[in-house]
């Protein structure tokens, strides 16, 4: 009867908390995973949670809270099994308001402040800095362009202009996750609308890997000789038959135009 009585009063307390609320409390809990809050209003046990890189974009996890502090952080999700807190949120509410203020598809113009190995760095023009990074603008590898490319380097440059499309906020690490390849159609989907199984292409092979090779059949489009389609007898490695460079002949095998792949063989051609 107690344990049903408990459950009814954690539930009545998180109904009226909601996503953008801001709570506070006491930190009963302080560990690797994360900060366990008493919140104010329900000292039974801690319903709230801060993971690990939403205590701060400025400092150490560690150095977020020590047990019996008192701490303030935004909701940014409400379960059953208790209230997620951002105390980065309320040390940057400017920034975080921008954040949230932005929607799927919209368009972002900036400047390229970094370029890194994980990603590339958008100063916005309308945004605020970011406490840690160099823009508040992001940009993974994949979203740079639809055609493949060794370095993003070769697709943009320190102090670049740029018009990106925004994908999501990502509330982790405080930052906006954009696509500059969004901007431009997406050439597979054209060529695609083209071809056939059964059609005969000419390529150039641009890559070898242990299970095929892959070679270009329009400008920006490759698709991939698996191992067993390259030769009419079985090869162990793909420089047994080609080579990078060498021109071949292929045959449409498969078109996924879902998750852009182009399926070719050697062999049956």
């Amino acid at each position: 009867m107690g344990d049903a009585s408990a459950g009814g009063g954690v539930r009545r307390f998180l109904a009226a908390i909601g996503v953008g609320d801001v709570c506070h409390g006491t930190v009963v809990g302080v560990s690797r995973s994360g900060i366990q809050v008493v919140l104010d209003g329900f000292t039974d046990r801690p319903l709230g949670t801060v993971g690990p890189l939403e205590g701060s974009w400025r400092r150490r996890f560690a150095d977020v809270a020590v047990v019996g502090q008192r701490i303030a952080g935004e909701v940014t999700a409400v379960d059953e099994g208790g209230v997620r807190l951002s105390v980065a949120a309320i040390e940057n509410p400017e920034l975080w308001a921008f954040l949230k203020g932005l929607r799927p598809g919209e368009r972002l113009a900036g400047t390229v402040a970094a370029i890194e190995s994980f990603g590339v760095f958008v100063a916005l023009d309308e945004g605020p800095e970011h406490p840690v990074f160099p823009g508040v603008g992001f940009i993974t590898y994949p979203e740079l362009s639809w055609r493949h490319f060794e370095a993003a380097c070769d697709v943009v440059e320190v102090g670049q202009r740029v018009v990106c499309e925004f994908l999501q906020f990502d509330d982790w690490n405080g930052e906006a996750r954009l696509s500059l390849r969004a901007m431009e159609p997406d050439p597979f989907l054209g060529f695609a609308d083209g071809i056939v199984v059964g059609q005969r292409l000419s390529g150039r092979v641009t890559r070898l890997v242990p299970f095929g090779v892959f070679v270009e059949v329009a400008d920006g489009i490759e698709g991939m000789v698996h191992l067993s389609e390259l030769s009419p007898v079985p090869v162990s490695a793909p420089e047994e038959v080609v080579q990078v460079g060498d021109e071949l002949t292929v045959v449409v095998v498969d078109v996924d135009r879902e998750r852009r792949r182009l399926s070719l063989s050697r062999r049956q051609a």
